[in-house]
């Protein structure tokens, strides 16, 4: 039996329906608009405007909005391409994945706390008493890298025998060089290698030059490199010194700190072995 529906209620759901169709395409109207679709995915007006304000913002000169589009494009072809292709089982892909996996949990959680590191001028002042920017000249009796331990043992004997010469001779340091010395690049210069800091040399060679006076000849200070005689010639004091070498110095070993504090703290929650005698 059909249902018989009065006018009152039938002007009832008409508007009724004209409200829901009003407010869905007022919906639809709020949308972005489509740039372009790729496959499966559907790349927006506000999607698009996002990417190309972020390249803006680092590109000297960004491109034309036509030409990003076209980069845009190609960039999801790829994805989808290696997507479908399953590279995520790739082992190389794998091991760049776990990269950036690592660098964006450290950049999510660090990069705030490095972006706030301040470096005062006390800070300097302090950091270069214990570490001035030193002028030294060099003997260097050479020790190739894949050199086994007895070669080793005969430089360093060699090296001790010129560094007993040196103490007891009376000929310039410049001239001992020449007679001496295997830096091929330094020898027609008197050993100079100029001014260096805690960063630019081997913490043997600095530590060793660091304990000296100007004018005062170390004893036998070891590097990879080999065995080095070292002269200091002068000191920078701290008004001539490199401030900006020295503000990044501080700024390295603060952002070192909070490494090692963030990382100390996060592997508290996990089971780590470590066997050490296997490294050789």
């Amino acid at each position: 039996m059909p249902i018989k529906i009065s006018g009152g209620i039938m002007q009832h759901l008409i508007r009724a329906f004209g409200v829901s169709l009003l407010l869905a395409t007022t919906a639809m109207a709020v949308e972005a608009p489509v740039v372009a679709i790729v496959g499966d995915h559907t790349i927006t007006l506000d999607e698009f405007n996002k990417r190309y304000d972020q390249v803006n913002k680092r590109a000297i000169n960004p491109p034309p909005k036509k030409l990003f589009l076209e980069d845009l494009i190609r960039y999801e072809v790829g994805i989808q391409e290696a997507e479908k292709r399953q590279l995520e089982k790739d082992p190389l892909i794998a091991e760049r994945l776990r990269e950036q996996l690592y660098t964006g949990l450290v950049e999510k959680d660090l990069a705030d706390k490095i972006s706030a590191i301040v470096v005062s001028n006390d800070e300097l002042k302090s950091y270069y008493k214990n570490s001035p920017e030193l002028k030294t000249a060099h003997i260097l009796i050479e020790v190739k890298p894949n050199a086994t331990a007895d070669e080793r043992a005969i430089a360093r004997k060699r090296a001790e025998e010129i560094n007993a010469e040196v103490h007891k001779s009376k000929r310039p340091f410049s001239e001992l060089v020449k007679l001496y010395s295997d830096d091929l690049v330094t020898k027609d210069s008197g050993g100079e290698v100029g001014y260096q800091n805690r960063l630019s040399v081997m913490p043997g060679y600095y530590d060793a030059a660091l304990k000296l006076k100007p004018g005062q000849i170390s004893n036998v200070a070891e590097t990879p490199f080999g065995f080095h005689i070292i002269k200091l010639i002068d000191v920078h004091s701290f008004a001539s010194a490199n401030k900006k070498m020295l503000h990044s110095a501080i700024f390295e070993k603060k952002k070192a700190a909070l490494f090692n504090d963030y990382f100390d703290k996060l592997k508290k929650h996990y089971k780590i072995t470590v066997n050490q005698d296997v490294i050789k």
